[in-house]
């Protein structure tokens, strides 16, 4: 759970596409997989971008960076899949939640509304270039990994970056709803 504003003008030679973008990796590889010039982690990215006040641009879109995903019951092996949130123009907080189950369902929420829901991440597609064979092996669920908040050259506060560990729960649904509806809730 993160609380989020954009501010300020992007960094002098960004990129068009990095403007008002940033993100929370979800599922993301192990650091020190990573080769030097490997661009992206292989991960899950909760997409995270501010409007400019005249354009519908939605958040909590989900990218994927060496990855795939299962949307309305089919492989998405496209590199980014848009929300159904509404535009976050200008400097206001904002509130995106990533409710993360395993292999299992992935949610994106934005402030307290659902608006993207896939299942089954795996290792798969591209978006990412210069890793390492032996740990992009297409096909592997992504059942665990790290997290990590990033930036693409516009500058972002965040106000509030909880984490809840739920794995003690995953075993017994009753318990795993409860304590969700009590996280969700705050």
């Amino acid at each position: 759970k993160v609380t989020y504003r954009f501010i300020g003008e992007q960094a002098k030679g960004g990129e068009g596409w990095a403007w008002r973008n940033s993100g929370a990796m979800l599922h993301g590889q192990a650091p020190e997989t990573m080769l030097r010039d490997q661009d992206f982690p292989i991960s899950i990215e909760g997409q995270i971008l501010g409007g400019d006040g005249e354009h519908d641009r939605h958040t909590s879109n989900v990218c994927t960076p060496g990855t795939n995903i299962v949307f309305e019951g089919k492989l998405f092996t496209q590199h980014c899949l848009d929300s159904k949130s509404k535009t976050y123009a200008g400097d206001q907080w904002v509130t995106a939640e990533f409710l993360v189950l395993g292999d299992s369902v992935v949610k994106h929420i934005i402030e307290g509304e659902v608006v993207l829901e896939y299942t089954k991440p795996q290792i798969g597609g591209g978006s990412v270039t210069n890793y390492d064979p032996k740990v992009k092996v297409d096909g592997k669920p992504l059942t665990s990994g790290y997290i990590s908040l990033q930036s693409e050259s516009h500058p972002i506060e965040f106000k509030t970056v909880k984490l809840f560990n739920l794995e003690a729960y995953m075993k017994d649904k009753t318990k795993l709803n409860k304590v969700l509806d009590k996280i969700l809730k705050e």
